[in-house]
């Protein structure tokens, strides 16, 4: 039986927590049109999204910030590239106990390691893609389902 099967075979289904990671950078990008509540609908489908992070670049607007808090999400910001402290904060989510699964919502491969810790501590793993044209295969081929926007 698939992990997805078990999940919604268990009682109180609607209490698996969500960890829900996402690649501002990769995913908020002009040619995917991607929306926040997009992003959040398809990890609510895995159960009740727990974890709402968006990671941004210190580029982001205000705008872009006070809209993604408006839906829920929290909002970290770092120097640089998002992917270390996204993966590390991932990593933690799927290590503490805090979710029974992980989503990344990213067209980078760099998280392939992240779902993959995650799945061997026996979390459901999720990758959602910004469209076909952001899909990355090797992200979706290590996570145990996918999605794309």
């Amino acid at each position: 039986m698939s992990w997805l099967a078990r999940l919604a075979g268990r009682p109180g289904h609607g209490d698996t927590r969500v960890g829900l990671f996402v690649d501002g950078p990769n995913v908020l990008r002009e040619e995917f049109d991607v929306d926040l509540d997009e992003v959040r609908a398809a990890a609510g489908e895995y159960g009740r999204v727990a974890i709402a992070r968006l990671y941004l670049d210190e580029h982001a607007t205000p705008g872009l910030i006070q809209a993604a808090e408006a839906r829920g999400f929290a909002v970290v910001t770092t120097s640089g590239d998002v992917d270390v402290k996204l993966s590390v904060d991932a990593t933690a989510a799927a290590v503490d106990g805090g979710v029974d699964v992980l989503a990344v919502a990213s067209r980078d491969t760099d998280f392939k390691p992240v779902l993959e810790a995650a799945a061997e501590r026996g979390l459901g793993t999720v990758a959602i893609a910004p469209g076909e044209h952001g899909r990355s295969d090797a992200l979706r081929n290590a996570a145990q389902d996918a999605v794309t926007l």
